[in-house]
């Protein structure tokens, strides 16, 4: 709704009076309803239901250093009906010596009646008056309304430390009231105790944006501060999607496990046993005998044994097509040494070494192995043997891991979002409960319907 222009129909109207106390002209918005109006003048605090206006209080204030987001008289929608601004406050509380305020804007509809926007850091709430009260029992940490789980966030004495405008109830500069919030993320529960009277009031979180486009405001609303008490976690509802999606791909992933390792042929199609004596200083190179690798384009997985203790072997292989001579080169060492030391016995490498070279066409090959060592170690014997199509399962843990991975990432990050959150709270909450465990469940149940778990 315009903020200028003629009254539409239901919008609040306006009655003018005059201040008692310095005479500056009033503008009352809501009427009857309204209980008491300070004066924008002299912030002389007045008794709206009194014919004369009596002064209830006066004080010297001024907004210039931190005037309302939304000025006085300015008209919006909330939920799709027409509001106006008609009172502003300041409230304060004080942890461990260190002030900390939040405004409080009082909003009219003639037919609706009052409805609330509080700010902080740029956080915003939209606040409603409770109809009926929350389940709470004496001394707990959590309250139930309407079915929803609220845990309790904080407890503070707040004080009102500056007001503006009109207000439903008789305020007080340095009025203070006993605070209790609530969460359960988007919205908050709070109760305000005066004396024996406790109002209850549920706030839903609203971006900054949507508030500045229901009121028509120019220029951008205030960038919000850290992580606010009820403010939702962008990414609980990612968390809930990738794991959701992470079942499915892992569903798919061992499925295909399951169907490679049945159908590869995983034959043995070469082995040979070769003895290479580093007392002998001559050219220790030599080819295989042919061997036949049948099939489609697979993998073939080099195996290397040899009888190593205290001592080095390094293999240059050349797997050749004898067909058109096309070669896969690589190098293998097979390693093994142990000892005693101080700390007691030691061992560092092996006596085996396997390799996989990918996608090799099937035809007719041999090797060309150059054995390499120290010399006058003595003999070294080593087997070789060749398979094909062999299932590798690392290529399914890295595939998994794929899938974990940015998984994870976006699980840590909820979990920091609401470690944020909690460090802020009175109560020291933990991330891995509240409405992060919630997420982790639901995650979880959606997993269980996936596979047909309906159990445990």
């Amino acid at each position: 709704m315009s903020s200028g222009g003629p009254t539409p129909a239901g919008a609040p109207q306006v009655k003018s009076l005059n201040c008692p106390s310095c005479g500056a002209t009033l503008t009352l918005r809501s009427f009857s309803h309204a209980v008491t109006i300070v004066c924008d003048s002299c912030h002389s605090i007045l008794d709206a239901q009194d014919p004369r206006l009596k002064i209830l209080q006066t004080f010297q204030a001024a907004t210039d250093e931190d005037p309302p987001l939304i000025p006085l008289g300015t008209r919006g929608s909330i939920r799709g009906t027409a509001y106006e601004a008609v009172g502003f406050q300041r409230r304060t509380i004080h942890v461990d010596g260190v002030p900390y305020s939040w405004h409080e804007y009082i909003l009219f509809n003639p037919f609706q009646g009052f409805r609330y926007l509080t700010e902080y850091n740029g956080h915003w709430n939209d606040v409603s008056i409770l109809r009926s009260l929350p389940i709470c029992s004496p001394g707990a940490s959590t309250l139930n309304y309407l079915g929803e789980t609220y845990r309790l966030f904080q407890t503070a004495t707040a004080g009102t430390s500056f007001v503006l405008g009109e207000f439903p109830w008789q305020v007080r500069v340095g009025e203070t009231v006993e605070v209790c919030d609530y969460v359960s993320p988007p919205r908050v529960i709070s109760s305000e105790k005066t004396g024996t009277e406790v109002t209850w009031s549920m706030g839903e979180y609203v971006a900054g944006r949507d508030i500045w486009k229901a009121f028509k405001l120019q220029g951008d609303p205030p960038a919000p501060i850290g992580v606010y008490e009820n403010q939702p976690s962008p990414l609980s509802e990612n968390v809930k999607l990738v794991w959701s999606l992470v079942a499915v791909f892992v569903i798919l992933l061992v499925a295909m496990l399951l169907f490679i390792y049945s159908t590869a042929r995983d034959e043995q199609v070469f082995e040979q046993s070769y003895e290479f004596n580093t007392n002998i200083k001559r050219e220790a190179s030599f080819v295989t005998d042919p061997f036949e690798l049948k099939g489609h384009t697979s993998d073939v997985e080099l195996t290397t044994r040899a009888r190593v203790d205290n001592n080095w072997i390094y293999l240059n292989y050349t797997l050749i097509n004898q067909d058109n001579g096309h070669a896969y080169d690589f190098g293998r060492e097979v390693s093994y040494y142990h000892g005693y030391d101080e700390d007691g016995s030691w061992s560092e490498g092996g006596t085996q070494d396997t390799v996989t070279v990918p996608s090799v066409p099937p035809g007719n090959y041999y090797l060309r192995v150059e054995p390499e060592s120290d010399y006058y170690r003595g003999a070294i014997y080593y087997t070789i043997t060749l398979k094909r199509d062999v299932p590798q399962l690392s290529f399914f843990g890295l595939g998994a891991l794929a899938l974990l991975f940015p998984a994870g990432l976006v699980t840590w990050r909820s979990l920091n979002f609401e470690h944020l959150r909690w460090a802020e709270s009175d109560y020291g909450g933990s991330p891995d409960d509240g409405s992060f465990l919630s997420t982790i469940e639901n995650a979880v149940d959606s997993v269980k319907s996936m596979s047909g778990d309906d159990d445990e």
